[in-house]
């Protein structure tokens, strides 16, 4: 399963100049990197990323997270994977570009 992980221009930089991150601010202050289902990345980027400007849409293989990845109720009792360790950039299957819209941001075909 495909889950996904939204990172400001400079979050993304850090990975990939680094090869490793502990995530985003609210990533490091809940001890955990917060992912979203394709079902549920939409509602993430309005409710947390809606002022953000462009962003970065990455996707990471569920199967290769491993046993550090738990899914745990949050947002409206829905299930939502969180990573136990550092995001290694290895774990991105692919990214994308997720450029703000006038309507919001704007999101891969198929997603």
């Amino acid at each position: 399963m495909i889950i996904y992980k939204i990172f400001r221009p400079g979050e993304w930089d850090e990975l990939r100049q680094k090869g490793t991150t502990l995530g985003a601010p609210i990533d490091v202050a809940d001890g955990y990197v917060h992912f979203s289902t394709a079902e549920q990345v939409r509602e993430t980027a309005a409710k947390h990323f809606a002022n953000a400007g462009d962003l970065v849409l990455l996707a990471c293989d569920t199967d290769a997270l491993g046993a550090d990845l738990t899914w745990e109720i949050s947002r409206g009792d829905a299930l939502f994977p969180h990573l136990y360790r550092p995001l290694n950039m290895a774990d991105v299957a692919w990214n994308a570009a997720l450029l703000q819209g006038p309507d919001g941001h704007i999101f891969p075909e198929g997603i």
